[in-house]
């Protein structure tokens, strides 16, 4: 297990605490607004982190392929900006929960 995946591990079971805590008080006060807390930090979080993910695996990518012909660098600029997408769409859907 790399150092990257035990951040990762630490980082969701504190994100999960906060969950847990949040739903205790949505519990007591009878509404859900802990629950909609939680949806909306989970639309933008996963949304950003899928993100992250293909814009690393596309930017290698794309700096390669930019080092063999420069002239495609602004065709390649429109794929890496594709998955910024999720992020766009996580954001809308913050605001509809």
């Amino acid at each position: 297990m790399t150092k990257y995946n035990k951040i990762a591990i630490v980082a969701v079971l504190f994100a999960l605490a906060g969950a847990a805590n949040a739903q205790e008080v949505a519990a007591t006060a009878g509404n859900n607004e802990g629950l909609s807390a939680i949806g909306k930090g989970l639309a933008l979080g996963l949304g950003a982190v899928g993100t992250g993910l293909a814009q690393a695996r596309i930017g290698s990518s794309l700096v390669g392929a930019v080092a063999e012909d420069p002239s495609k660098f602004g065709q390649l600029l429109l794929v890496f900006l594709l998955p910024e997408t999720l992020v766009i769409l996580g954001f809308v859907g913050l605001f509809l929960i």
